[in-house]
């Protein structure tokens, strides 16, 4: 058996890729484009394993796609693919349009010939995953119930709108052609392998340079927090067991101010690679100007996901986070070989000093 898995060599992507095959002999198919934040060095472990299969290639090459789909006959197809960072998104909508709305929809065209043309045991087997975010609800106010899967869409950034057209996008496709979708909407990730342009990896290759900790305002921002493996084995239930055509929210139940956060990752720090000043990590936490329309809050309401799947977080924030720092001080390799020139061109930009 197989899975086509686009966007596997991303954050998310990667994480699931590498969670998928510890668990499970099925192949996997991994489709990435290797745009800025594609980072193959993640996947290094999986290096001759033939149940890895790797392609080069975009979303929108629907020719590519259909092509793949036939030849190795997956029995599902997981959409990670996405152009994912906020403030590049404001920047450059372009690219997230680009990929975001038309390569979903060139995607989801090649599936539904794919499948369409399936026997009719496969075809009803068949599933479309397609993995999405939170931004797509808007913000909270502090007094607000988290976000349900029947809260209104009310993007409010160029890339949360690009991902909520494509939201719309596969549950059309569900409803006009009968194609075998879920949606999964989640969190904010953390976690092993996610590139420095986040602000939690971001904090973490900053404090060990010595340079500022930039936060946004007054770093009151409240998001919550999603351990990238628990959100793996979310994505692994919803696939086995969730209902066509429905949409999972994905929350870590961890809502924390990015103040607080990046307070934490301070402390941690201070704990398990202590300056050699003798000076806590937090003295470098600088403010800088808020970027436009930044939302002020999001939370995710995971009931439905718990009570008709069985699925809850494993991680508390305080366990996840630990285990992300110990994991960053313990790959100092793939932090230097994933911090490109293009990379530093792009925080010189946003926060006007190379790392």
């Amino acid at each position: 058996m197989t899975i086509l898995v686009t966007g596997g060599a991303g954050f998310i992507g990667g994480n699931f890729v590498l969670d998928w095959l510890a668990q499970s002999d099925e192949t996997v198919v991994n489709l990435d484009k290797l745009t800025y934040a594609g980072n193959l060095d993640s996947l290094k472990s999986l290096q001759g394993d033939a149940r890895h299969v790797f392609v080069q290639g975009d979303i929108g090459d629907r020719e590519l796609v259909a092509r793949l789909l036939a030849e190795h006959q997956p029995r599902a197809v997981l959409n990670f693919a996405a152009e994912s960072h906020v403030d590049r998104s404001i920047h450059g909508p372009g690219d997230f349009i680009q990929t975001n709305v038309l390569g979903t929809f060139n995607l989801l065209e090649a599936v539904r010939a794919y499948w369409a043309a399936l026997p009719e045991q496969a075809k009803a087997a068949f599933r479309f995953l397609h993995v999405s975010t939170d931004e797509v609800y808007g913000t909270l106010s502090e007094t607000d119930a988290p976000f349900s899967e029947s809260n209104r869409y009310e993007p409010n950034s160029p890339y949360s709108a690009s991902k909520a057209a494509s939201d719309h996008l596969v549950r059309a496709w569900h409803h006009t052609y009968g194609l075998p979708v879920l949606t999964t909407n989640c969190s904010n990730n953390y976690g092993p392998y996610h590139f420095p342009e986040k602000l939690i990896p971001l904090v973490l290759l900053n404090a060990q340079k010595g340079k500022p900790l930039p936060i946004y305002g007054d770093g009151q921002q409240i998001r919550d927090w999603l351990y990238v493996k628990d959100h793996c084995s979310a994505i692994r239930r919803v696939l086995e067991a969730g209902r066509l055509g429905e949409t999972y929210n994905v929350g870590g139940w961890n809502e924390k101010a990015n103040l607080e956060v990046v307070k934490t990752i301070c402390a941690l720090l201070d704990e398990l690679k202590p300056r050699a000043d003798g000076q806590s990590y937090a003295t470098q936490i600088t403010f800088v100007q808020d970027r436009p329309g930044h939302d002020r809050r999001y939370a995710i309401d995971a009931r439905k996901l718990e009570a008709e799947l069985g699925w809850k977080p494993a991680e508390t924030f305080e366990s996840g986070i630990r285990k992300t720092v110990a994991w960053y001080l313990a790959n100092q390799d793939w932090v230097e070989n994933v911090t490109s020139g293009a990379y530093r061109d792009w925080v010189f930009t946003q926060y006007g000093a190379k790392p």
